[in-house]
């Protein structure tokens, strides 16, 4: 014990007996003045002092006990299972919780399910809490030679083709000294040829990332290929040891060479001695006397390394791994959310931008500028947000409307907009209405412009982050004038704007007849005219006459 501790401990045994002996000389002061006048209740004063001493003493050995060495108390326990270290199970608890709030959300039902299984799977590991470690590597490295040399005994085939693990394949391994249960899995390779390949290397990275520990698994120096999954987990998280296989292959120097370019390699993100080398299949050797010797497999390196990660960092790996895990959960959750958010989010924007384009078409303003206040309509700010659960009034999509307005108008892309839509329409439409379409196909692209602003704008919780909303616009403004999104938009203009106005719009025969009819109409108003004039004048005549008379 240290010696602050024993004086803090003796000073407040000092202390408490100074009191007790004040307590017990008053009581019994008090007592002698009882017992004179009323014994009766004098007794009862000594039977209550008898209780508090007792209370006392049984007090100060049980604290007393507090302070014995460990070793020497006897508990009658069992040892427990190891636990997960608490905060990190519990913030993975409260991520899983998290989860399950969000999948109610996702309308996708296969997505749903595949995202309620994985929880499921999770909070299963979360209560058994097993080593998951994973072996790692290319289909040539000897994956499964090691697997077999781990387990003791043939569970896969051995120097066959690459492409033999189909899927992960999972062994159970006790090692002295672990509480837990060891699973081995077996990965499908990496790096293999055609389609069945590339699904194989999908199955092998995902079970390398819900790995607690990883052993990738090379036989020679790191290619380029290798290095980047091997990175990529590192990255993530996941604790590793490179596994260099088929030593007995190599000269000694030759060996002793590749171990050093791996460890410079792999410098880092992986130690140095988490880089070990093995001979988990060594090849036959043909003896002078033409006997054929097996050699035994050379794994002691590797288990040693493994025992020593799991006996000290096991319990954070375990933790590490599951909290990572209900993280990446919560993110798929989050990421499927916000995709279906942005499909109904767009479909408002497109629907309001073709409403606003064939009303501006109908009826065009006098100047284009106008169109910077009449891009962004409020109702649609208002629908968008309510998507992304920010319930706005209409004033407030109001102001947010007339704020980025004023934002496309400052940086010019009203003009823009302009410049590129009668470009665009000229070469697509005759010149008799392209001069009504103009306005009309602008204030869509405007209004397209100004709903995927706002659908960033909602996204990132009503921030337009660091750069404001002049960065927001300007980066939608950048992406939709891509000669293949304008294409398309004008396309969609077309059948949206220009056609229904070629509709309106009269013909060349209509418009003679239309001429012919004004023309008529204008010599019937001025013949009606004329003989109105003459009839004034008519009755000018005997005015004048009763003015003389």
């Amino acid at each position: 014990m240290p010696l602050s501790r024993l004086l803090t401990l003796i000073a407040g045994l000092t202390f408490i007996l100074g009191l007790m002996l004040w307590l017990i000389n008053s009581l019994y002061r008090l007592y002698i003045q009882v017992a004179f006048s009323t014994p009766f209740l004098a007794n009862l004063l000594l039977l209550l002092l008898i209780v508090l001493l007792a209370v006392l003493i049984t007090a100060l050995v049980y604290y007393l006990r507090l302070f014995q060495p460990a070793k020497k108390r006897k508990t009658g326990r069992r040892k427990p299972r190891p636990k997960v270290p608490v905060q990190k199970s519990e913030a993975a608890e409260e991520t899983l919780k998290a989860v399950r709030q969000q999948v109610d959300q996702i309308q996708d039902e296969v997505a749903k399910q595949a995202l309620i299984s994985r929880s499921r799977e999770i909070e299963t590991y979360l209560s058994r809490g097993d080593l998951q470690v994973v072996v790692f590597g290319t289909g040539s490295a000897g994956k499964t030679s090691l697997v077999n040399a781990l387990m003791g005994r043939m569970v896969g085939r051995v120097s066959a083709p690459m492409g033999t693990t189909e899927v992960g394949e999972t062994y159970s391994l006790k090692l002295k000294g672990l509480e837990r249960e060891i699973l081995v899995t077996d990965t499908p390779g990496i790096l293999e040829a055609g389609i069945a390949g590339t699904q194989r290397e999908e199955l092998a990275r995902q079970l390398a990332t819900e790995a607690d520990l990883l052993l990738f698994v090379v036989d020679n120096d790191l290619r380029k290929s290798e290095y980047n999954p091997l990175r990529a987990l590192a990255e993530i998280g996941k604790r590793s040891i490179v596994v260099l296989n088929k030593t007995d292959l190599y000269p000694e120097q030759d060996r002793e060479a590749i171990l050093a370019r791996l460890r410079e390699r792999v410098r880092g993100f992986v130690a140095a001695m988490d880089v070990v080398a093995i001979a988990a299949n060594p090849q036959a050797v043909e003896l002078e006397n033409g006997q054929i010797l097996e050699p035994d497999p050379d794994i002691m390196p590797l288990i040693r390394r493994m025992a020593a990660i799991l006996r000290a960092e096991g319990e954070d790996l375990v933790a590490d791994n599951i909290l990572l895990q209900s993280q990446r959960l919560g993110e798929e959750a989050r990421r499927l959310i916000d995709a279906q958010r942005r499909r109904q989010a767009e479909k408002i924007v497109e629907r309001f931008q073709w409403i606003g384009a064939g009303v501006i078409a109908v009826t065009p303003l006098p100047v284009v500028d106008l169109l910077a206040t009449a891009a962004v309509n409020a109702q649609m700010v208002v629908e968008i947000g309510r998507i992304y659960g920010s319930y706005l009034d209409m004033e407030n999509g109001r102001e947010l409307a007339l704020s980025l307005a004023k934002t496309l108008a400052s940086l010019g892309i009203v003009k823009g907009a302009t410049n590129l839509v009668s470009t665009a329409l000229q070469m697509n439409v005759g010149t008799l209405i392209v001069g009504k379409a103009i306005q009309g196909v602008t204030a869509a692209y405007l209004t397209r412009i100004a709903g995927k602003s706002f659908i960033e704008y909602f996204r990132h919780d009503q921030d337009w982050g660091d750069g404001g909303i002049t960065e927001v616009v300007q980066r939608q403004f950048q992406l939709n004038r891509k000669d293949e999104f304008v294409k398309a938009f004008i396309k969609d203009a077309i059948a949206k704007v220009v056609e229904p106005l070629k509709v309106l719009s009269p013909q060349p025969e209509e418009e003679e007849e239309e001429l012919e009819y004004e023309e008529e109409e204008q010599d019937r108003r001025q013949s009606d005219w004329d003989q109105r004039t003459q009839h004034e004048s008519d009755w000018d005549e005997p005015t004048q006459r009763r003015d003389d008379w």
